[in-house]
């Protein structure tokens, strides 16, 4: 991989770092890791990050609809990996009429310059020239048979789509289209610092438009990077969806509590539980990079907690992490598949498997067990997946009020993403119990 012969702020060397991050995708990667080591090795400068990053995301999104049309105009798949990649990225963002990044001629010539750079593709030149002119010329009749296919018209693997027939059969178009939508930047206004409305005013004062989504969930009309966010580096606000604020106030925290934050990273709910009340929160992980996130995002808001490294799932019996004192709320974030967040993760639907439901449901169920037994009588535990499978959600938490004797609360159950000018929020389960 070369990114010497072309120019840092040009479209083609966006082209090449966003085909690279897909192609590492494509071998098990998450988006953001590779990413990361896109952006390490290409020496890209910020804005050129930025657009990498955008055409990354858009082609995750699209990728279904970008293949089934590379199909049809490729006589065969093209090779290496690196060249099918930015295909599909060019592909993408020619067949965005809706919302064009660039001007076509600018993506195929651009496209055309990334390849003839790289010397493991520079043969291709030629064709991907023809393919991608071709497909401007018949654009109309290459998408309207693309989307005649699942795979080409909604984006998803077939069996994720199928799945989600099956257990939600008269929302599922509405899910999967939710999914294929780029998330809003919602922020959490830090009640200890500002309030809602003061901090609708700050945003104004910069020209930023906004609106408020939920108690203290303000959704910007244009997302932008943190570091422009007025007062963000100050505390003043932290990025969560609106969703996911929901956690905090169901816990009924009350000062002087004892929490344990399980599989507490990045650490937004555990920064919104300690922006609620005055408790003693031990926030737990089991990988130290995920916990350093914790430490960072704490650091900005000036809060602090208890960070132990150990694994939810042991440690009941002591001598593990856990110091055998019980807990009065407990926050179980359980590692689940993340469906319901394909938006703000476009690359969850490729990278997972149909089996993995089951696996993650199994592993879950062994954390909410072992967490039971820190739970003091009376307390409560908030279940909380980011997940839309009910074999994760509402399967997962009747089985465990069943095993567990445990009396269930009002909490809202499964949420669907949804985006409209009232709501808009990932989706999100949550399931609350009181220890009888």
């Amino acid at each position: 991989m070369t990114y010497s012969t072309l120019k840092k702020d040009s479209l083609a060397f966006s082209l090449l770092g966003a085909a690279q991050a897909i192609a590492l995708v494509r071998d098990g990667a998450a988006l953001p890791q590779a990413l990361t080591q896109v952006f390490a090795q290409s020496a890209a400068p910020a804005p050129t990050r930025g657009a990498i990053q955008d055409i990354a995301y858009r082609t995750m999104r699209g990728i279904g609809r970008a293949e089934t049309l590379l199909g049809n105009l490729a006589s065969r798949p093209p090779e290496p990996t690196l060249l099918h990649c930015l295909l599909c990225a060019a592909l993408c963002l020619l067949a965005d009429v809706d919302d064009p990044a660039y001007e076509n001629f600018t993506v195929v010539n651009q496209a055309v310059t990334a390849v003839s750079s790289d010397p493991q593709m520079a043969h291709a030149k030629g064709m991907v020239n023809a393919v991608l002119r071709r497909f401007l010329r018949e654009r109309e009749a290459l998408v309207a048979a693309a989307i005649k296919t699942p795979f080409g018209l909604w984006n998803y693997p077939v069996w994720w789509i199928d799945r989600m027939k099956a257990a939600y059969p008269q929302q599922w178009q509405a899910i999967l289209t939710a999914g294929n939508a780029a998330p809003p930047l919602t922020l959490r206004v830090n009640r200890r610092k500002t309030s809602v409305a003061a901090y609708l005013d700050t945003l104004a004062s910069h020209a930023i438009t906004a609106r408020q989504i939920g108690p203290d969930a303000i959704r910007l009309d244009t997302a932008m990077p943190v570091a422009q966010i007025p007062g963000f580096d100050d505390g003043l606000a932290s990025v969560q969806d609106a969703a996911a604020q929901l956690a905090a106030p169901l816990l009924d925290l009350q000062d002087g509590m004892r929490v344990l934050d399980a599989c507490a990273a990045p650490g937004g709910k555990t920064g919104h539980i300690l922006e609620t009340a005055e408790v003693e929160l031990t926030a737990l992980d089991n990988n130290p990079k995920r916990l350093l996130r914790i430490t960072q995002n704490l650091q900005r808001l000036q809060l602090q907690a208890k960070l132990q490294l150990g694994d939810a799932g042991t440690g009941s019996q002591g001598g593990d992490w856990w110091d055998g004192q019980l807990f009065d709320r407990i926050l179980a974030d359980v590692p689940c598949t993340a469906s319901g967040i394909v938006r703000r993760h476009p690359d969850i639907r490729w990278l997972r498997r149909k089996t993995d439901t089951e696996q993650l449901a199994t592993l879950s169920a062994k954390i909410l067990d072992n967490l039971w037994q820190m739970l003091r009588p009376d307390g409560k535990l908030l279940l909380v997946t980011c997940s839309v499978w009910p074999q994760e959600s509402e399967a997962q938490a009747a089985a465990f009020a069943a095993r567990n004797n445990a009396r269930r609360l009002p909490a809202p159950g499964q949420l669907l993403p949804t985006a409209d000018a009232e709501h808009d929020h990932d989706g999100l389960f949550y399931a609350l119990f009181q220890k009888c």
